[in-house]
This record gives C-alpha cells, structure tokens and sequence, in this order.
C-alpha cells in the first residue's frame, strides 16, 4: 500500500552556518559596535541565545540572525522565540527555541484535516511524524497539497519522506 511520512526537521548545520554569518555581520557592523551584541547556539543544538544592551540592538541582531537563516533555506517557522529578560551589567537576552519534530497535538490537528477533506488516505502518528496511506499515489498527492495548504495555519514547515509505491 503507497504511504509517505510527514515530517518537520530543521537543517542544524544550516542554522549553524547562518549563526556563522550573522555573527561575523554583528562584529563588522558598524551600528552594533560596542553593544557587546552576542549570538551564540547551545550546546545541544535545540537553542540559539541572543545578548545585546538594549531591546533595540537584540530585535536588530535577531533581524540579522533571521535574514541569514532565510537565505540559507532554514524556514522561520522553526522558531520559537521566548520572551525577553534582563540580564547582568545592564543587558537584556532572549531564546530562540529550535522546534523539531511534529507535537502530538498538531498531529492530531494535521489528521482532523485530513478526515474532514474526507480523503480515501489514512494517517497515523509514530513519534514526531505522521504516517500517511493510501490505496493510490493520486490520493496520497492530494493529501500532501492539502497539507501544503495546512503550513501557516499549524506553524509548522512541513517536508515529506519515503515516498513508497507499495
């Protein structure tokens, strides 16, 4: 029987190479000099941390950090920005959460889609993804359009894996 796998996955070496870049921008931008503006990615990769010494210089510096994720082709959906705290010596600094994977109830949200286009295509969740069949490839493209369609709505960037004829 013909299936696909649902799946949201981030490219980290692409987030890391866009850190990369936004940092050497910060450093040889002339409006952030002597703001002591930070970019930094943690150690288990699912975090980027912001830094500056004021709002101001953090919301430009994320500005950066999201023009460089954009042109290496990480989609902004991935993120998920946490609120901004004051830190030491008068600066302030946000989290930037990395989302992987498909929550349980965007997932349930994703297949109540699928029923109600009453598609001849079955889903089923396994982990972070979703598990899609179907009796033919046209009902399987369908419902991966469908779920194209459903991206902005679940704020989730969507691909789709092992495609299987049979």
């Amino acid at each position: 029987m013909p299936s696909f796998d649902v799946v949201s996955k981030t490219n980290l070496a692409e987030v890391d190479n866009a850190v990369n870049q936004a940092r050497k921008e910060i450093a040889t931008r002339y409006d952030f000099q002597g703001t002591h503006t930070e970019i930094s990615f943690s150690e288990d990769k699912t975090t980027l941390h912001l830094k500056a010494n004021s709002e101001g210089r953090l919301q430009a510096a994320y500005d950066v950090l999201q023009s460089k994720l954009v042109k290496r082709g990480v989609s902004l959906r991935a993120l998920q920005p946490g609120a901004v705290d004051s830190a030491a010596l008068g600066q302030v600094k946000q989290e930037i959460k990395l989302l992987s994977g498909i929550p349980v109830e965007k997932a349930k949200e994703l297949i109540k889609v699928l029923k109600d286009a009453k598609m001849k295509v079955q889903g089923s969740i396994q982990g972070d993804q979703l598990r899609i069949t179907g009796k033919s490839k046209d009902d399987l493209q369908a419902a991966m359009a469908l779920f194209r369609g459903q991206q902005e709505k679940v704020n989730l960037d969507l691909q789709f894996t092992n495609f299987r004829d049979s």
